[in-house]
């Protein structure tokens, strides 16, 4: 018989880590978010989660909680992640760092190891339908502009999962 936890670990099959300037709004919504599109397919068994941040002025403290009441608004609880900047070992534990705009995908090159950079994809890449390329960063600005963003991450989420299911049904045809 093959225990819960081991049949977690073969099932994993996407690692994907967030990614912004503080861990404390843009990334950790798009952990939730992202959590909850995934378990709405019936898919979040195949994904470990995570966020992080550029820097590490937040550390161990919860989500701004603007951040976190707009996401319950979602129908995303997100009180319970706790701020870390991203460190060199993520670029080897994850498969994908998804930044929230140009400032964090020229950040996450400069530090990642050469072999790692093409891990490092803009989020909104996987909604090229909007008129966006960054999720902007409502921490300056009122409850709207984080509504704004959780109506593009909420769009990014979605294209990313199905360009992933789209990858693994590929990988699994051959």
């Amino acid at each position: 018989m093959v225990s819960e936890e081991t049949n977690t670990l073969e099932t994993v099959r996407h690692r994907l880590l967030f990614a912004c300037l503080g861990n404390i709004c843009r990334s950790p919504m798009a952990e939730g978010v992202f959590r909850r599109v995934a378990e709405d397919a019936g898919q979040l068994h195949l994904f470990e989660i995570d966020s992080a941040g550029m820097g590490d002025w937040h550390k161990g403290e919860a989500p701004d909680h603007r951040a976190q009441k707009a996401a319950l608004e979602w129908g995303v609880d997100i009180s319970g992640q706790s701020a870390r900047k991203i460190e060199l070992e993520d670029f080897d534990g994850f498969d994908l760092i998804l930044a929230m705009d140009g400032s964090n995908i020229s950040d996450l090159q400069d530090i990642a190891p050469h072999a790692a950079r093409h891990k490092i994809r803009r989020f909104l890449d996987y909604a090229p339908h909007l008129d966006a390329e960054d999720v902007p960063d409502p921490y300056y600005g009122g409850e709207a502009g984080f509504v704004h963003a959780l109506d593009l991450i909420e769009v990014a989420a979605k294209g990313l999962l199905e360009d992933l299911m789209r990858e693994r049904d590929a990988i699994e045809e051959r």
